[in-house]
């Protein structure tokens, strides 16, 4: 049985005269993968931003675990949602270890099991405890520095993850390693749900269980890659459909 995780329900957001979210509603239930595509200033980053309660809604619903926004402690809640940012944002005077504690300790974790926990993070990310928990920031490659944002995400044991374009900035080969690693590591914690905005087509195709097609802060499409691929369901996405198309035909025209 489907259980609802997120839910937006009528949403508008504006700010002051300017509407970026004229009518939004959608449902991810628990476990999915959701990948979101779109141009800048289609409002996937603002739509984000209020699931995690940075922003509030003009009018409408937004709903976390069948409960509604405003009825959240929104310090707790945050504390307990996992956020990855293309910045990634680690503390560049503190370990690899004491950033990924950062949740846990403000949580109240004894020391025991916040250790035990970032060892068992480092394993899961590829960056081994006993070469990388006491590194800085700047001994790591990006690709490095994101696994690490990736297990500080996870260190609180959330219930969702929100992802705001994080491979934005990496390399071509890192950033394919790493959609491989993030799509692997959902599969491996079946119970977590992970929100995923990017404007890369490619990307969005390859990790979403399901992609929602964002223009203008309106829904256009939210369906499986597959659906998506073969049934477009506006001419905007036949669009951005072509333009990955016309980009292959270019590859295809070079080899």
């Amino acid at each position: 049985m489907n259980q609802p995780e997120i839910e937006f329900e009528h949403v508008v957001k504006r700010f002051g005269q300017t509407t970026v979210i004229p009518d939004l509603s959608f449902t991810i239930n628990k476990g999915e993968f959701v990948t979101v595509l779109g141009s800048s200033g289609s409002g996937k980053t603002t739509t984000l931003k209020m699931i995690n309660g940075l922003w509030q809604p003009t009018s409408g619903t937004v709903k976390i675990g069948g409960k509604e926004l405003t009825e959240h402690n929104q310090v707790d809640l945050r504390r307990h949602v996992g956020y990855v940012v293309q910045q990634i944002a680690l503390f560049p005077h503190l370990t690899i270890k004491q950033n990924i504690a950062v949740v846990p300790k403000l949580l109240g974790w004894e020391q025991a099991k916040i250790d035990q926990r970032v060892d068992e993070l480092l394993d899961l990310v590829k960056l081994p405890s006993d070469q990388y928990a006491d590194r800085y920031p700047a001994q790591l490659s990006g690709g490095q520095q994101q696994r690490v944002g990736l297990a500080r995400a996870l260190a609180a044991n959330p219930d969702f993850i929100l992802f705001d374009e994080p491979l934005g900035a990496l390399d071509a080969l890192t950033r394919i390693d790493l959609q491989k690693e993030i799509k692997n590591l959902h599969a491996s914690l079946a119970d977590k749900t992970f929100f995923f905005v990017t404007h890369d087509i490619n990307e969005a195709l390859y990790l979403g269980q399901r992609v929602m097609v964002m223009n203008r802060g309106r829904l256009e499409q939210f369906a499986s890659p597959e659906t998506i691929v073969q049934h477009p369901a506006s001419p905007f996405v036949e669009e951005l459909l072509a333009t990955e198309e016309r980009n292959q035909e270019l590859w295809r025209r070079l080899q």
